[in-house]
């Protein structure tokens, strides 16, 4: 998937599927032989939790950090196991060099935050006419932390750093990327376990829906299906994005209605999450009989997306493997760069909890390939006023190299190999 916006995804006429399960209910789905894949899910315990923050510490003792400040969101939930969503009122954890983590909360609030605590950390509670953010001060006074840097992690809101330097004037804030993307973007066995789990329940949800595509069926029919489908197989549907010809030439699609016909190129892009980790798959089906071009440029593709995994090698600059595609690409005409037709996004991007995660796989990047990095691998092309193809497959990165979440067709013939 390019990108994971909902708003993206909406625009595409996929997003309602995921909000309405009702979509179906003309002709429900017999999916009575679909059984649950995820029973076996082990979820992300309070020791690797532990171990997780002790990565955290190690790292800001090394950058000369003192405390990260980590709002509601994917990270908090990898550091504290507290899941929780984000509003005009501030819950956050504070990450100190030394101790115990710091969780701040509404009153009202922290029986239900605590539900989901996973690690020891301390609890404190703002009202409603208080700041939360003197309450980090103080934290961070009481800790001795208060005259060294604070790193903010990158999603963190303009008001809560705002608030934070009100309330600390004297303090120095500075990126946490090198503490927080230091931990999450090298995934261990547990992570890669949970992201193989719903890649495989994605790739059974295709094996499922496929067959059941038929002429005169909208896109929005055919991501109804696959989003059932994953939800009888045990995952929680991110995004079913289906792309009909035309349509498929726009990496996110179009609000024209689409309709299944003969000969149709039929553009997927799913993903789910098992436990909160994350799939993405894109497929590219043609029902009926393709044309020649058609055939041609799914096969480019499918060239490309084994160029990408050949160039994604321990200690290569991630933006290696984009340039490598694009060079590929444009000896066969296609660009140059991101012109069309041709490839007009990234080759890949960064996965795990979220959909997409720092670093991608675009020129330029330098982030060197490390064991335990996990991207998609999805270069496109597009065709404008005809068709697209896209095929992704994910990967993550072993000491010996690249090592996929499912196995990329090889053949227009057999897409879901």
């Amino acid at each position: 998937m390019i990108l994971t916006r909902r708003t993206m995804l909406a625009a595409a006429g996929a997003l309602p599927l995921l909000a309405t399960p009702g979509l179906l209910s003309a002709a429900e789905p017999d999916l009575s032989d679909l059984k649950d894949m995820t029973r076996g899910a082990v979820p992300i315990g309070p020791d690797e939790r532990a171990a997780r923050i002790a990565r955290a510490q190690a790292l800001m003792r090394a950058s000369g950090i003192g405390a990260v400040l980590v709002e509601a969101g994917s990270s908090l939930t990898y550091f504290t196991g507290v899941r929780w969503g984000r509003s005009e009122r501030l819950t956050a954890a504070v990450l100190p060099a030394h101790g115990e983590a710091l969780i701040i909360t509404p009153f009202f609030e922290e029986p239900s935050v605590r539900e989901s605590l996973g690690v020891a950390a301390e609890v404190r509670v703002w009202q409603e006419d208080e700041d939360p953010l003197a309450l980090v001060a103080a934290f961070l006074k009481q800790r001795g932390l208060a005259t060294r840097p604070v790193g903010i992690e990158e999603t963190v809101r303009y008001f809560a750093v705002d608030g934070l330097r009100r309330a600390l004037p004297a303090a120095r804030l500075v990126s946490a990327n090198p503490v927080v993307r230091g931990c999450r973007m090298v995934k261990t066995p547990a992570e890669i376990a949970l992201m193989q789990m719903a890649t495989d329940v994605t790739i059974a949800a295709y094996r499922w829906t496929w067959p059941r595509v038929e002429v005169g069926m909208a896109n929005t029919d055919v991501g109804a299906l696959m989003s059932a489908a994953t939800r009888k197989l045990g995952g929680s549907p991110e995004f079913s994005l289906v792309l009909i010809d035309e349509a498929a030439a726009l990496p996110h699609g179009s609000r024209r209605p689409q309709v299944v016909k003969p000969g149709s190129v039929v553009l997927m892009d799913c993903g789910c999450t098992v436990q909160g980790y994350q799939s993405d798959v894109s497929r590219t089906f043609v029902k009926g009989s393709a044309s020649r071009e058609v055939r041609k440029v799914w096969d480019d593709v499918r060239a490309g997306q084994a160029t990408a995994f050949a160039a994604a090698r321990i200690g290569a600059p991630a933006g290696s493997v984009d340039d490598a595609v694009r060079a590929a690409y444009e000896a066969k005409g296609y660009g140059p760069r991101y012109r069309l037709p041709g490839l007009s996004h990234r080759t890949g991007h960064g996965i795990g909890m979220d959909g997409h995660e720092p670093v991608n796989l675009v020129h330029g990047e330098t982030t060197r390939l490390a064991a335990g990095m996990c991207f998609s691998n999805e270069p496109g092309l597009y065709l404008p006023g005809k068709f697209g193809v896209r095929l992704e497959d994910c990967f993550h990165m072993t000491a010996t190299g690249p090592k996929c979440f499912s196995t990329p067709p090889t053949s227009l013939d057999a897409p879901l190999g």
